[in-house]
């Protein structure tokens, strides 16, 4: 069964509907729906929170928080006491700074890409702009044993106005983070296994040395 997005919904604006009403289309006509996670793209932010398959690792240092993902290692720095940038460079996850407050980590982020065909603010291929805007509160909750964070999402060019979901984790002892890279390990199983129209992964176009 694949997902299907959420076009109809009334706080999206006409270009987002209309966009998602053709992912839809392309499901009904034999495409696969599109997931960052089984597609090997980083899944932006807030999306990247929604990547359930494997573990979500939080590392605090003095002057930065690192949410790395043992699924392709994508890692996400948060920059602790300190303004945006000026000039900063558009990203997938954006440019995030926080701060800590009452206890919860509170985090600011803009600086996205622009409509990028595979960047979505969440599993079900909604679109956003370079403006979107998103805050987000973390916090321990069970005592210490899970991590909740609240999301809110700001864009006028997507949505009529902000709208925000909460999402939680459980803390688990998995040892080490392993490795898994995601786009060595797909293939075998697009040939072999999925009859359905793929979204293509990321590829280099150029060696890294």
């Amino acid at each position: 069964m694949e997902r299907m997005s959420d076009a109809e919904n009334p706080n999206l604006k006409p270009w987002a509907q209309e966009l998602m009403r053709k992912y839809n289309q392309d499901v009904l006509h034999g495409h696969r729906a599109f997931s960052s996670q089984s597609r090997c793209w980083p899944g932006g932010t807030p999306g990247q929170l929604l990547f359930p398959a494997e573990p979500i690792y939080f590392i605090q240092t003095p002057k930065e928080v690192w949410i790395i993902w043992q699924r392709q290692q994508e890692v996400r720095r948060i920059y602790l006491d300190v303004p945006h940038s000026v000039d900063r460079k558009p990203s997938w996850f954006g440019e995030s700074v926080g701060h800590y407050e009452n206890g919860e980590l509170v985090v600011d982020t803009v600086g996205f890409l622009d409509k990028h065909e595979f960047d979505f603010v969440d599993n079900w291929r909604t679109p956003h702009t370079k403006d979107m805007h998103v805050v987000e509160r973390f916090q321990l909750i069970d005592g210490g044993r899970g991590l909740e964070a609240m999301v809110t999402v700001e864009d006028p060019g997507t949505f009529n106005q902000p709208w925000s979901g909460m999402v939680r984790w459980q803390r688990v002892n998995r040892g080490p983070i392993g490795e898994s890279i995601c786009a060595e390990n797909n293939e075998a199983f697009e040939k072999y296994f999925v009859n359905l129209k793929e979204y293509p992964m990321p590829t280099a176009k150029t060696p890294d040395f």
